[in-house]
């Protein structure tokens, strides 16, 4: 089995698909991805699921299982499954103890998670799968590991049965990375040009993802109010904004410079509605595209030595303001998440560094009524 990419006639607009062994598209997987498709899902989200499912049917296909009549059971050995090593999962090798799982529990649970939706979208047909992976839990308790974070008008709501997977392992939030100040300025320096710099200045500036970036017109740059507008849109180029919604990020008076610098050496008279454009490769005047953003990357690690991704540079921008102080409130509407407890599970940390600072602040090393 594999996964194949498609592109949607009429247009540049992606999706993805499993093959089987036939290089057949499975016809279950293949009604799933194209309704994530047709409610303009991320390409990304459905290529994820794509890979999941791949995953899952190929385990039944060497179980000898139909997809219709698995149990809670056979997902429990698809997690055991799983976390062999490829090699091995044949069932022909055997594995020592001491060999670390294959998979991690983050990547397990985004794959349970994967078939679980499928599920559910084919629960209408009668497969009883989708209401085995989910139980009902009282709310509120969901083990010492989960936030405490409660939404407003949750005591409302409080002793609503909560919807949650039956299988699912522990798994370790990553802290996320940031860029020093140095690492930034190292990398916006060595941009041979303006619209390089321009473009991971912004994503600094703002915290924008590089899909909103890449989807930017000059109509939502406004100079005189210094300000970005993030709009949802089909773009050229298949970037996209994430989040749905239109929002309004305040930007620097210096990005606003160098944006208009841009205009005036680099684009110049070029006819186009996008801010991000092929000026010195081909196409000419196209939106700039995912990979050539990826290029523009790899050039900038190898000059500089850092390993760095655009989205390292959304990280950034908001671990720095919540390090000044910001409220988790507004960082969560800068980044456009839909829901507060997506900012909180993200960037709710504090090194011991930040820490040590929180502290000297509140005067809790200084002034002590009692001597140690």
């Amino acid at each position: 089995m594999r996964v194949q990419r498609m592109v949607m006639s009429g247009s540049e607009w992606e999706s993805w698909t499993v093959l089987g062994e036939d290089h057949v598209p499975l016809e279950p997987v293949e009604r799933f991805l194209s309704y994530l498709a047709s409610v303009e899902r991320s390409p990304n989200t459905v290529k994820a699921y794509a890979h999941d499912l791949k995953d899952w049917f190929t385990f039944l296909a060497l179980h000898g299982l139909d997809w219709r009549s698995a149990t809670v059971e056979d997902v429990a050995t698809f997690v055991a499954w799983l976390r062999l090593p490829p090699a091995a999962r044949d069932g022909q090798v055997s594995v020592l103890p001491t060999v670390e799982h294959h998979c991690s529990g983050a990547s397990v649970n985004r794959k349970l998670a994967a078939l679980t939706s499928f599920c559910g979208f084919h629960a209408r047909l009668g497969v009883p799968l989708a209401t085995s992976l989910v139980m009902m839990t009282a709310a509120g308790r969901r083990g010492s590991s989960s936030m405490s974070y409660r939404p407003f008008l949750q005591h409302i709501s409080k002793n609503t049965p909560q919807r949650r997977r039956t299988i699912s392992l522990p798994a370790p939030v990553p802290r996320p990375q940031v860029l020093t100040a140095s690492e930034a300025q190292t990398i916006l320096d060595a941009c041979q040009h303006l619209r390089d710099r321009l473009l991971f200045a912004l994503l600094l500036d703002t915290g924008m993802r590089i899909g909103e970036a890449l989807g930017l017109r000059h109509e939502d740059l406004h100079l005189a109010e210094r300000q970005v507008v993030v709009m949802p849109r089909r773009n050229d180029n298949g970037a996209r904004a994430k989040s749905g919604r239109t929002r309004t990020i305040p930007a620097s008076a210096e990005l606003m410079r160098l944006y208009a610098d841009y205009l005036n050496n680099e684009y110049g008279t070029l006819d186009s509605d996008y801010v991000f454009v092929n000026l010195w490769g081909h196409p000419h005047g196209h939106p700039l595209s995912y990979p050539a953003v990826y290029d523009l990357v790899t050039r900038l690690r190898r000059s500089t030595g850092i390993s760095f991704g655009p989205h390292l540079f959304r990280h950034t921008y908001a671990t720095w303001l919540l390090r000044k102080g910001a409220g988790m409130e507004s960082v969560k509407e800068l980044l456009g998440h839909a829901s507060v407890t997506t900012t909180i599970d993200t960037y709710g940390h504090l090194s011991v560094e930040d820490a040590r600072r929180t502290l000297e602040a509140a005067g809790w090393f200084t002034g002590r009524e009692v001597q140690l």
